[in-house]
Order: structure tokens, then sequence, then C-alpha cells
């Protein structure tokens, strides 16, 4: 058990989490003023230059909540998606500690997308034509019926990022849909199957920090989902991001709040589930105006590691005020200029990944000015930083100008080997703003 003083007015914090995410999470905190102690569960090596790791699994609900109270945690901050849909938040909360996150219910608008389609319809919140089924036929008839492709193939529930299939064809339609509803492929995640209409326009990011009836949004960002350049390949858990993402013309951030957002933080606290944390909305900007692709119930991932280089304020007490229910007050000041986050992959991924593979140039990357590397799965072996997963490292890079921020990230991220190391060398370009 960790020694824990008992600085008056300052927090002692549990962060759950071992991703990209949460390294950018550790890394803000850890500015903090108010912080007195930062501690990760399960963390990783990049989280272990700011927090102290603690060999607890970040989906053991129990474990987690008897690690907070040993620790006398005062705030637990929960990065990934399965522990909230899980109920950690729950958890801890009926042990009395204090949790940034969503509850088991409220986090539905992540771990269903059925859940959130229904809900969405209920709210006339604007979307593409969508359908959700738990049958094979009747699936494969609505696809048929909306007769165009692509069409966004969805599995309902949590699937590590990987649950949404952009089907080019009936054929790969069908194919997706008997490997989901019929052959078990997707696991627990594809018993039920969303099937939408594939919306045409520029996807953005809007993320708010949320108190169950405010929402305080962060700087919009966008997203690079395929694998490869140009937007070829498959989907995955994204390749890379950029920060501020706004074009002459695109809605007001404060409208997509009030569009997509504020109503269904009213409704969720209607039906007794408030929603408090962090509350992403994808949308696709189309000719027809914004349309909601999902939601999720936590930051982005790489969205935080793009987002949080830029954040001026304290992140800390944000949290705290949303996790007790009252954002009033406080407000997000942002530095200047922008940021680019690249995402360095296994060979192979998001099919298949590595693991013990040993990682070269960390240091050199890390002292490229202006640039961070956010460990996203690494392992540490005989004191060596190895490869332990699809997306291994996230190099983020900041400047005046979006361009800049991206020649920072490449540059740093060209220190960097691993045997099959793959990344976008497009992320950021002018021509996709």
């Amino acid at each position: 058990m960790h020694d824990v003083s008992e600085s008056p007015g300052r927090s002692r914090v549990l962060l759950v989490g071992s991703g990209g995410r949460e390294h950018a999470l550790a890394w803000k905190l850890a500015q903090s003023p108010l912080l007195d102690r930062l501690w990760a569960a399960p963390g990783n090596p990049g989280i272990a230059q700011h927090a102290d790791c603690c060999h607890v699994d970040a989906d053991d609900v129990a474990g987690i909540v008897r690690l907070a109270g040993e620790l006398r945690a005062d705030l637990v901050v929960v990065g990934p998606e399965d522990p909230l849909a899980a109920g950690l938040v729950d958890a801890l909360q009926e042990r009395g500690i204090l949790a940034f996150g969503p509850t088991r219910a409220a986090a539905r608008l992540e771990s269903s997308k059925q859940f959130t389609r229904e809900l969405a319809a209920r709210l006339g919140l604007p979307g593409p034509r969508a359908a959700a089924f738990s049958d094979f036929g009747a699936a494969v008839a609505y696809v048929r019926e909306l007769g165009q492709f692509p069409v966004a193939l969805k599995a309902d529930g949590l699937f590590r990022g990987k649950g949404v299939v952009i089907a080019e064809s009936l054929a790969e339609a069908e194919a997706t849909l008997r490997a989901m509803l019929l052959d078990g492929e997707y696991g627990l995640a594809g018993r039920a199957v969303v099937v939408e209409e594939f919306l045409r326009g520029v996807e953005r990011s809007y993320t708010a920090i949320c108190d169950g009836q405010r929402a305080l949004p962060l700087l919009p960002a966008q997203d690079h989902k395929r694998a490869f350049d140009g937007d070829r390949g498959p989907n995955t858990g994204g390749m890379g991001v950029f920060a501020p993402a706004q074009r002459a013309g695109d809605p007001p951030v404060a409208e997509i709040v009030d569009t997509f957002m504020t109503p269904v933080l009213a409704e969720m606290a209607a039906r007794g589930s408030p929603f408090r944390g962090v509350l992403f909305a994808g949308v696709m900007l189309t000719a027809q105006g914004p349309r909601l692709i999902e939601f999720n119930a936590r930051f982005g991932d790489p969205e935080a590691e793009a987002l949080l280089p830029l954040l001026e304020t304290d992140l800390l007490p944000v949290l705290i005020a949303a996790a007790r229910g009252d954002l009033r007050g406080q407000t997000l000041r942002w530095h200047s200029g922008a940021c680019v986050s690249v995402m360095l992959a296994s060979g192979g991924y998001p099919e298949r990944s590595s693991s013990e593979l040993p990682i070269s140039g960390l240091a050199a990357a890390a002292a490229v000015p202006d640039a961070l590397v956010f460990h996203a799965g690494t392992a540490q072996r005989d004191g060596a930083v190895v490869t332990n997963g699809g997306r291994v490292l996230c190099v983020a890079g900041a400047g005046p100008s979006r361009e800049q921020a991206r020649q920072t990230a490449y540059a740093a991220a060209r220190q960097i080997h691993w045997e099959g190391m793959q990344y976008r060398t497009d992320i950021g370009r002018e021509a996709q703003a």
C-alpha cells in the first residue's frame, strides 16, 4: 500500500486504464498544483513517468474499488469504455468514492448502439436511416431495402473499437452480418446489429465534459479511422487526429452541443441516469447539415492525445466539479495553435498485433521540440520498452499552425522504430480541413 500524505486541499487521484488516452490524462493531471498523489491501474511504461502504477486490471471492478479504498483516493478517473459499461462508477459510488465517468446505465450511450439509435430517434436528433436487428435474414432484407452502398454495419456492443464495418457491396454486407449474427465472431457485441445508411461528408469529433445537466465543450477534432493513407483500408480505433478542426462554414461548437448533447443530457437525467463524465459525439458534416454517427462515453483515443496538449486550464478541478454534478463557474482555456497526433501501430493492424518487439528511438522522439510521445500499447521487459498491442504509440506535435504541428509530429515519429511498425503519413494535411 502506498503512503498517502494528508495535504489539505490537494487530491489523491486514481486513474483507471493503460492506453494512450490514459497516458495523456496522466500527463495532464500530473501538472496540476492541486494534485497530491497520482496512481494508475494498471498503467503502462509511459504512464509510469507520471504516476505510481498498480497491478490491477482496468476491468477488475472489485479490484479497482478495493484499491481506491486502500489508497483513500479522492477521485477515480475512469479512462476506457469497458469498465464504464461494467458498472465501475456504480460500484465506486456505492462505496462513497467520487468517480469521474458515467454509470453503467448512462454509459449505454456507447455500450449499446441500438440504445443510442432508439434514443436519437425519440429525441429527433438528425442522423442516418438506421434499424437494429438480431435476425440475419431481416438484417439482409433491410440492407437490400436501403439499396445503396457502402452501408455501415455496427455490432451493438463494445468490440475493442473494431465493431464497425463499412460494407462496399451486398456480398460484403451479407458476409459481415453472418459473422456478427450467426458465426459469433463478434462475441456478445454482435448479438444485435445496427444497419445504417452511409453518410458522406466530413466527420468531426466533438467532446464535452458533462455534469449531468451541463456540457462544457472542448475543441473540435478530426480523427482518421481508416488504416492507410488516403482513407483506405479497414476501420481502426483511430490512426491520428488533428485539432482544432473547424472550417469556414462549419456549425459553431455551441450549435453541435445544443443539437446533440443538451437534449441527451436532459433525457438521461429524466430517466434517472444523469450523464457525468465525457460525452463524445461523432458527427458527420453533410451537405444537408450535421448528422449524428455515434456517441462515446469517454475521451476519444487518439483525440485526447491531440486535445489535452492544447488545454491550458488545469484539468483536475474540472473533473472533480463534473463528478460532483456542478460545472457552474468552470471554463476551459486553450493554447493557441494546433496539435496533430499520429498513431504508430503494429504491422498488420487492425487484423493482428505484435508483442514483445523492442522499441528504439523513444528518447530521441521525446527530444524533438514541441513533441510528445504517449504510450498506447507498450510493456516493459528487462528494462526495455516493447510492443504490447495493435496501436503502440501516439506521437503528438504542437505548433502555431496545423502544418507546423504536423511536421513536428512526423519528425518525432521518424525517430522511432520496431519491426513491422506502420503509420499513416497524411494525418492533418491541409486538404483534409
